[in-house]
């Protein structure tokens, strides 16, 4: 009789153990197929969007100069972007003009149909600085110094943070992609007149202001135009031809790579 009650009770323990496996099998693997879930993250770009890109500035982004007509590095660049991730379309509006300065542009930003592009731009491409160097160039052509380009600096610092101050007014997501400046009288004369010095220090405001930013990418191209060897210059020997704007499109690519596309939109675009 003992026998029979302890081979119960033990049966009886080995049931409720099995039966507590079977509950807590399921509510385990539940949980764990929960916590995957909750930890899988899916990028912006999964689901391709349309994709607004605003050029902004002089002739660089206007793309003066390319003998093709595929509107520079600009033209280039918007094609290449049909292939990132997050991109199921491209909306391009460029809006640079040849001979544009810091100042000028900041007067372009005022109106409100300029307003409205950079407002539902998602990129932003842009090229400053350029004409504003010519000035001073043209001013004292024959008597180049390196003062009157640092009082000219000045002025450009602060209309550079201007730009990007009006920009981010209306847009804060924009990712800003914003070219450095050349030194296009390497390919008439050797003499430095302290010029190689004055564009890196131009650049490095232009960089400066990207980092500041915090969603802009500085894009440097001065070692792309030195001299004329790789003959990437249009006829005036000023602006890049095809071939330079080639050299540029590969080198933007190249540093919005660098720079995180994914991090600076949000993960709404990659390469």
């Amino acid at each position: 009789m003992m026998r029979r009650v302890l081979v119960l009770v033990v049966f009886s323990m080995l049931l409720a153990s099995c039966q507590s496996d079977k509950v807590a099998g399921p509510a385990s693997f539940a949980n764990r197929e929960k916590t995957s879930f909750t930890q899988f993250h899916v990028p912006n770009y999964f689901v391709p969007e349309l994709i607004n890109v605003v050029g902004l500035g002089d002739s660089l982004t206007e793309g003066v100069g390319d003998e093709y007509k595929r509107s520079g590095y600009f033209g280039r660049m918007t094609t290449a972007m049909g292939a990132w991730k997050g991109v199921k379309e491209i909306e391009a509006e460029n809006l640079a003009k040849k001979g544009r300065r810091s100042d000028q542009l900041i007067k372009q930003l005022e109106d409100e149909e300029i307003q409205s592009e950079v407002k539902k731009a998602d990129v932003i491409y842009m090229t400053i600085g350029g004409n504003d160097i010519m000035k001073v160039v043209k001013a004292n052509l024959f008597n180049l110094k390196a003062k009157p380009f640092y009082i000219e600096l000045g002025k450009f610092e602060n209309h550079l943070d201007e730009i990007f101050k009006i920009i981010r007014g209306l847009n804060g997501d924009a990712v800003i992609v914003i070219g450095g400046l050349y030194n296009p009288l390497s390919i008439v004369t050797d003499e430095a007149y302290e010029f190689e010095t004055i564009i890196e220090d131009w650049n490095e405001a232009i960089e400066i202001q990207a980092v500041m930013d915090g969603k802009a990418c500085f894009i440097p191209v001065s070692d792309l135009f030195v001299g004329n060897e790789n003959l990437v210059y249009h006829t005036d020997f000023f602006h890049p031809n095809a071939k330079g704007y080639e050299s540029m499109s590969n080198r933007y690519v190249e540093k919005i790579d660098e720079c995180s596309l994914s991090e600076l939109s949000d993960g709404k675009l990659d390469l």
